[in-house]
């Protein structure tokens, strides 16, 4: 008898994605985590079983012991199942994906809790005081930059690193402004047009759609903006990724499960590619693991139909696009995290759960999401339609 452990995912689940500060501000992470893994386990009640959790968090100070355990048992999660918390920054909650798609794969687990959760409103600062001098003032920390957005291994803003790589490739002022509004504009119409509606189902009741989206945005008003990071750079607070609070979560388990449970598979995770460095700018790393993946699996570009480049900075996508030759409508085609935001570990997830609509939608059979992250590492994900 032939076992098929191709790992599936069989519910997705996301919270609208909120601005700093905005309507979701006053949730924790662990709250935006819970919401999002029990609107994943909701559809099953007790059909399903989680044999590990695997969730992505960044920005981890003051969320408590091992935050991926506590948001799931209190997204309904038995406390009898393990559970890990990921932090590889931006590429965090594809990795929890991944991680536990070669577990399945291997026969070690049956299924998985999978996801991101992040608040960006509520990460705290922090002081030094065991180690502080006695007697001065103390220091506070910003962790939201020290842990989220400030590149260790160069010692760094991945906002100036970026700068600095939007020059060396030729990437100019109006290239990123304009792929800016292009990413509000597909943004806005996903939404009116209910289609981004479908993915968000949790939290509701406080907000039901991605806040950050501006459909007022204009080409005029974002070459307004001055410059965020330099006098002389091109990176705006419009053309770059917004800071945002969010959750999303999933349940993955191999098809021979899904099968004997009488669960549809909504997508196939079919494998996942993780490239670093040498150095550490972020622009072409989404294209070095996408390349590596597709060679690894023996496709080539023209073989996929839909991509999720995440929108760190409008340069970052404008590169790997380039660097792939990738048909511009392919990509992003519900616009990405400079409209809806990037909430860090939850980034990851949240694209898998847009391609995997999109390719039911389309009926399209593969696609890919791929993402960067701090300190230049690149994340890329195979996704496959089930055969009917």
């Amino acid at each position: 008898m032939t076992t098929d452990r191709t790992p599936v995912l069989v519910s997705m689940a996301r919270t609208p994605v909120g601005k700093l500060g905005g309507a979701l501000a006053h949730l924790s992470a662990i709250d935006l985590g819970a919401a999002a893994v029990r609107s994943a386990l909701e559809p099953f009640g007790d059909q399903i079983s989680i044999d590990h959790t695997f969730l992505g968090n960044v920005v981890q100070a003051g969320n408590g012991q091992n935050p991926a355990r506590i948001a799931a048992i209190r997204g309904g999660v038995p406390t009898t199942v393990p559970g890990t918390t990921i932090n590889d920054v931006c590429l965090a909650s594809l990795t929890a994906t991944g991680l536990a798609a070669s577990l399945i794969r291997a026969g070690e687990i049956g299924t998985a809790l999978v996801g991101g959760f992040e608040s960006m409103s509520r990460a705290p600062h922090g002081v030094q005081v065991r180690a502080a001098a006695k007697v001065g003032n103390g220091t506070l920390t910003d962790l939201l930059t020290k842990d989220g957005l400030w590149c260790a291994v160069a010692d760094s803003g991945m906002g100036e690193i970026s700068d600095q790589a939007n020059h060396e490739h030729g990437i100019t002022r109006p290239d990123q402004d304009e792929f800016a509004y292009s990413s509000h504009r597909k943004a806005t119409s996903a939404t009116e047009s209910g289609r981004l509606k479908q993915e968000i189902s949790a939290l509701t009741e406080i907000l039901d759609a991605d806040e950050g989206i501006r459909p007022w945005s204009t080409l005029g008003k974002l070459a307004s903006l001055n410059p965020a990071f330099s006098r002389s750079g091109s990176i705006t607070a419009g053309n770059a990724s917004q800071m945002s609070d969010a959750g999303a979560a999933g349940v993955l388990m191999s098809r021979d499960k899904a099968n004997a449970l009488g669960l549809k598979p909504e997508i196939e995770v079919l494998d996942r590619a993780v490239v670093a460095g040498p150095d550490p700018s972020l622009h072409l790393k989404p294209a070095a693991a996408a390349r590596l993946l597709l060679a690894r699996n023996g496709l080539g570009i023209d073989d996929i139909g839909l991509w999720e480049i995440n929108e760190a900075f409008a340069g970052v996508v404008l590169a790997s696009s380039r660097s792939l030759g990738l048909n511009p409508n392919s990509v992003n085609v519900n616009g990405g995290a400079i409209a809806l935001g990037h909430p860090l570990a939850a980034s990851g997830f949240r694209m898998l759960i847009t391609l995997a609509a999109e390719m039911r939608f389309k009926q399209v059979e593969f696609g890919i999401a791929t993402i960067c992250g701090g300190g230049g590492q690149g994340q890329a994900m195979l996704l496959r339609l089930p055969a009917e």
